[in-house]
């Protein structure tokens, strides 16, 4: 084991021996029946899949619909497979649409060219929820709030906001194009947007990332051209700093698309993931990119007032990049997090031949678990990363991911548990099979089928639609234990699980 093994590990020790003080007396006393609540393992285990330049789905641009949704279900069913429980699909790239749209074109990404619909004509979005939720994945749509084109997508198009709305876009130096998110006409399409797919899709949340104002190297590092409305703002008797201002035009967005989500369906999470750091120096140690200066995002504001519902910030580097460190980041983020929403770093699984060491990523995972055990969670950048890399999705699966888990609880949304639901139990030669029911069915995204073999409890987790399962009398191994109790309970959108009902 070489020297930075050891460094990592011993990290990871060290951190969770820290927790074990306050976590130990909340366990329970003996592993012979499960909490009421609880049982089953909760960590948000969440993937990016991105659509800009093609970097996730579809592979490229014009497929056919058959060969989208092909990719698709193998993306899908990997995340299945490996217990992952959300997904976070980029349906707006570029001022345009992976999804039916009146207010956007389709996107070049999908189909090769901006506003030409798949063939044969099907909803992607629609495909992908159903796929998930299919799945007992959670479906998050994840949206550029401010780019109007990015330098993959090709020619301009006609139906282009930098085309129909000139007066809303400046063009940078690295040849993007971006909306100015000081001027209203902004920030009320973005709003549409938003609203329009929290109202038509069954989806789970609803996702920002980094690129608010633009890194300041999409413009040559010279300064964002925002001449035109920094004037009008100042002859309207503004009185901010040109930086002040800016900040305040995002924090304006922000914190409206929150209300106008939990407004339209308040069981819809609100996600943020900025840059990793806020400001050099927060805390002593840190270096780096000022994103409050340079991208004028004041993320710690949004995380300090609760605008959001979980908050993702990219730590992408490594555990011992002092810098830069991993832990140190998110122990600050956490310090951070007053309202107490679900804190889920950005992990960075693959963008560099460094970052592929599976010991660095499964210590990562591991730290998170040991300073934020009562949320526990992290989001995979990106899934391609992780689907081409082996040696990982076994470790993951042999490790940090062999049990499958329940997303985290929200109770700031609803904290009502649904009520139990009821099961049969029906004999089967050397199996016994469990039938699922309840009375509001509709309202269940998950079942939890709970049961004993000797002393030892285990779960399984159901998607909505798997209303049975079959278990063994007696298990296969040397033990040949019996199965004994057995118990099952329902979750619903928010992830409050029900009380128990015993199976007789």
């Amino acid at each position: 084991m070489t020297r930075n093994k050891l460094t990592v590990l011993g990290l990871v020790i060290l951190l969770l021996q820290a927790c074990s003080g306050t976590r130990q007396a909340q366990q329970p006393a003996a592993a012979t029946q499960p909490p009421v609540k609880g049982s089953a393992e909760r960590e948000f285990r969440a993937a990016w899949i991105a659509t800009v330049a093609n970097i996730n789905w579809p592979s490229k641009p014009g497929l056919s619909s058959q060969e989208q949704q092909r990719e698709a279900i193998e993306q899908l069913d990997y995340l299945q497979t490996h217990h992952f429980n959300a997904v976070i699909l980029q349906v707006r790239p570029q001022a345009d649409a992976l999804y039916k749209s009146e207010l956007e074109p389709w996107s070049y990404f999908l189909t090769g060219q901006q506003g030409k619909a798949p063939e044969p004509l099907y909803d992607p979005l629609e495909f992908w929820v159903k796929e998930a939720h299919d799945r007992g994945m959670e479906l998050h749509v994840w949206l550029n709030p401010y780019r109007a084109h990015h330098v993959s997508g090709k020619e301009i198009s006609a139906q282009s906001v930098v085309k129909t709305n000139p007066e809303m876009v400046v063009k940078l130096k690295e040849g993007y194009w971006w909306m100015d998110p000081a001027q209203k006409a902004t920030q009320d399409r973005t709003s549409a947007v938003v609203k329009d797919l929290v109202k038509r899709y069954d989806i789970d949340g609803v996702h920002f990332d980094d690129y608010f104002y633009p890194y300041p190297s999409y413009n040559g590092d010279e300064d964002f051209p925002d001449n035109a409305s920094w004037t009008a703002y100042q002859a309207a008797g503004g009185k901010l700093s040109r930086a002040d201002w800016r900040r305040e035009s995002v924090n304006i967005l922000i914190e409206r698309l929150y209300k106008e989500i939990k407004a339209e369906k308040k069981h819809v999470k609100f996600g943020l993931s900025p840059f990793g750091i806020w400001r050099p120096g927060y805390p002593a140690s840190v270096e780096g990119l000022d994103q409050y200066d340079k991208l004028y995002a004041d993320a710690k504001l949004w995380l300090n007032k609760g605008w959001i519902d979980y908050f993702t910030p990219q730590l992408y580097w490594t555990i011992n990049d002092i810098p830069h460190s991993f832990p140190v980041l998110l122990g600050w983020w956490s310090e951070e997090n007053t309202l107490k929403r679900h804190l889920w770093p950005g992990i960075n699984v693959g963008r560099d031949t460094a970052y592929k060491t599976v010991n660095e990523i499964l210590s990562q995972i591991m730290i998170t678990r040991g300073m934020q055990p009562e949320s526990k969670g992290v989001v995979h950048w990106s899934l391609s990363s992780d689907m081409k890399n082996t040696v990982l999705s076994k470790s993951l699966l042999a490790g940090p991911y062999k049990r499958e888990a329940l997303v985290p609880a929200s109770p700031w949304l609803d904290d009502k548990a649904p009520e139990a639901p009821t099961a049969t139990k029906t004999d089967k030669g050397d199996k016994v099979v469990i039938n699922l029911s309840h009375a509001n069915s509709a309202d269940i995204f998950r079942w939890v089928v709970y049961y004993q073999y000797g002393n030892k409890w285990d779960y399984r987790i159901l998607n909505r639609n798997e209303l049975s399962l079959e278990l063994a009398r007696q298990t296969g191994d040397k033990t040949k234990q019996n199965l004994g109790k057995i118990a099952v309970t329902a979750v619903d959108r928010v992830g409050n699980e029900s009380a128990r009902f015993e199976v007789q």
